[in-house]
């Protein structure tokens, strides 16, 4: 097999260098399916990032347990949300992408160009990453779709990135964006998302700041996640004008039997009703795309248990997905972290530089 280090590489001297952008999320089974989800789950979960354990007793528990009797369980719930486009998650993604680039088409006529990928499953960062090397990008940035950083997310797509471009001759200039939690026009476009939900529907008791929850022990081990939670969620709550009585932050998705980031969303939604809590909003924030998580754990499972514990209204808000205010503020994040690059450079022209560059 041929050392992909000395394949040819597509350069020539006349190339008109661009921009990439990467958008990575986390990812999705392929199809809703024992089978697909068996697989997804396999490459998910056997990342050291993802689970810091002990990696062969680890082995042994993913394969001999986990892998046997999840992904059915995990197919059914997939099934529950599954569109005609496909997994939600891949397709809103997509959607922002394209529109991302629709927004970037405008502002620097074609030197900036941006493609998608999945830290799990398809589209993967290798294909990514080639795709916009074809492209003619020279530059690349890379925007994991999670506004707070954690070491099980965002430093995952850092590890496989890394491990792509370690197979690359010429390496490309690098800059990578680990977080944006705290960003003014990410707050915004949450807080105007909820003021836009309470226009249409009557506003709960409670605003309910979801957020996927991680083992207690990463953050303990210095992971700034739950930080970052902190500090969202008490920025909407402030541009909201929301008083301290009237939102509260919880996390959700447990798995394992140690102790996760508390109070979990589960239980808390399970109290309120006997603290006089009789309606409450759920908003997700850390992310960037509904999926599995937002669509079938919150808006179905946990509406179910709120309801049976004596609530009578739960109304979930749907994530930022594709929305005009979503993608301003990812252009403006994304533009800011390419400030002194010439591709966005008002009048720049990769092809007048080449010419100039053979005389």
């Amino acid at each position: 097999m041929s050392d992909p280090v000395a394949e040819k590489s597509p350069y020539t001297h006349s190339s008109q260098g661009k921009c990439g952008i990467l958008l990575v999320n986390l990812g999705s089974p392929a199809a809703p399916t024992a089978l697909a989800v068996r697989k997804y789950l396999a490459q998910f979960l056997a990342d050291p990032r993802v689970v810091e354990t002990n990696r062969l007793i680890w082995w042994f528990a993913l394969h001999g347990v986990i892998l046997r009797i999840r992904p059915s369980r995990a197919a059914k719930a997939y099934q529950k949300i599954w569109t005609d486009d496909g997994s939600p998650l891949i397709h809103l993604s997509r959607l922002q992408t394209h529109a991302l680039q629709n927004k970037f088409n405008q502002l620097f006529q074609g030197h900036v160009i941006t493609d998608l990928a999945m830290t799990y499953g398809d589209p993967s960062i290798k294909s990514g990453l080639e795709a916009l090397r074809r492209a003619g990008a020279t530059r690349l940035l890379i925007l994991p779709l999670y506004p707070q950083y954690s070491a099980t997310t965002t430093a995952a797509v850092f590890d496989e990135v890394t491990r792509v471009l370690r197979h690359w001759r010429w390496l490309p200039e690098l800059r990578f964006i680990n977080q944006y939690h705290d960003h003014p026009e990410y707050i915004q476009a949450l807080a105007n998302s909820i003021r836009q939900h309470w226009q249409q529907q009557p506003r709960g008791d409670k605003l309910l700041f979801s957020f996927h929850g991680i083992p207690q022990r990463y953050i303990d081990n210095g992971d700034p996640y739950f930080c970052h939670c902190q500090k969202t969620a008490r920025l909407v709550a402030e541009e909201l004008d929301l008083n301290e009585n009237s939102w509260q932050l919880v996390f959700q998705s447990r798995f394992g039997r140690e102790p996760w980031l508390q109070p979990y969303c589960s239980i808390t939604l399970q109290e309120l009703p006997a603290t006089g809590v009789k309606s409450v909003d759920v908003v997700c924030p850390g992310f960037s795309a509904d999926c599995l998580e937002t669509l079938e754990e919150i808006s179905m499972q946990n509406r179910d248990l709120f309801l049976a514990a004596g609530g009578q209204q739960f109304n979930y808000i749907p994530c930022l997905n594709d929305s005009p205010q979503h993608i301003e503020a990812l252009c403006e994040i994304l533009t800011t972290n390419m400030s002194g690059w010439p591709e966005i450079t008002p009048g720049w022209d990769a092809g007048t530089l080449a010419v100039d560059a053979r005389q």
